[in-house]
């Protein structure tokens, strides 16, 4: 005989099932336990959260405040000057697209970690007063996109 087939559920693991609404004799019959009358003791009755039984909701009741202008937000892509340091002659938006130090529609902002490469012309849309002070430093000119 297979262990398989002898197999049983521990005794009190499994309950049987209560007959709801089986009449008044089955002892659970009537609202078959759901109360009394109203929406939630209907059949199908998920009611959506936030739902106030047709009263307008709070978050529609709460007056709406502030003002967001993400779509229009200039959002920089940060580049450091120890990034810079492959780049020779002058070097622009393009040219780190290319790198792929950033994404191809981005506004780029130059930044002052590391040491600036000497000689070098960047343009971008945004320097810091450190980096600008450190290309300078070097020998190299900022331009403003």
């Amino acid at each position: 005989m297979s262990i398989l087939g002898s197999l049983t559920k521990h005794r009190g693991s499994t309950h049987n099932t209560k007959a709801l609404g089986r009449g008044r004799g089955s002892g659970k019959g009537g609202t078959s336990t759901k109360g009394g009358k109203g929406q939630k003791a209907r059949k199908g009755t998920p009611i959506r959260r936030g739902f106030e039984g047709g009263q307008t909701p709070l978050i529609r009741r709460m007056p709406k405040v502030g003002f967001t202008n993400t779509e229009f937000k200039n959002i920089f892509e940060i580049v450091n000057l120890n990034q810079l340091q492959s780049f020779t002659g002058t070097i622009g938006p393009d040219e780190l697209v290319k790198a792929g130090l950033v994404s191809k529609k981005a506004r780029v902002k130059i930044l002052g970690r590391g040491d600036a490469p000497q000689g070098l012309t960047v343009k971008a849309h945004k320097f810091s007063e450190t980096a600008k002070a450190a290309l300078e430093k070097a020998g190299g000119k900022v331009e403003v996109v």
